[in-house]
């Protein structure tokens, strides 16, 4: 039974155009799925240092206590809000990801569902791509507002450290 794709190829070379085509948002998907790695493995190393940030505010003080510039209350409470920015928009990066990677698999199926019909899909096809790569694009925007959240603390704690 011939692929009801486009009658003017024939069947191998249609079925080959349609793989070939088929493999574009399979990639793309791999490279979502990678970034989604990525952001949440950035997020549990935030998460932690939240944690830790809340346990020094937290823990008794005592004249034992060894003094240090970076644990002030002041600073601590600029730390624990540094790290909630973070965290939020590492959490929009994750969901604007995941949003893409629906939209890329949306593109797959109608790529599929288009050969097999023979239908004209092209409009949706290009609705699903463009959703993908608005929220991947979108996501690496977080991931830089993340990375220079991250900077800007390291920069902060520098010039503290430099002052004293």
């Amino acid at each position: 039974m011939p692929l009801p794709l486009s009658s003017g190829l024939d069947p191998l070379n249609s079925a080959a155009h349609l793989i070939q085509v088929a493999l574009t948002p399979v990639f793309m998907l791999s490279g979502i799925g990678t970034l989604i790695n990525v952001f949440n493995t950035r997020l549990s190393r935030v998460t932690d240092h939240l944690e830790e940030v809340r346990n020094k505010i937290n823990a008794p003080k005592t004249d034992d206590t060894p003094v240090n510039v970076f644990d002030t209350p002041e600073q601590l409470n600029h730390q624990q809000v540094r790290l909630h920015r973070r965290i939020f928009v590492l959490d929009l990066a994750i969901i604007l990801n995941g949003i893409g990677g629906a939209s890329t698999c949306g593109a797959a199926m109608v790529l599929f569902v288009g050969s097999i019909r023979d239908a004209s899909t092209s409009g949706w096809l290009l609705v699903f791509f463009g959703i993908a790569l608005t929220c991947t694009v979108a996501a690496l925007m977080f991931f830089l507002a993340d990375t220079l959240l991250s900077w800007h603390g390291l920069r902060h704690d520098r010039d503290l450290s430099l002052n004293i």
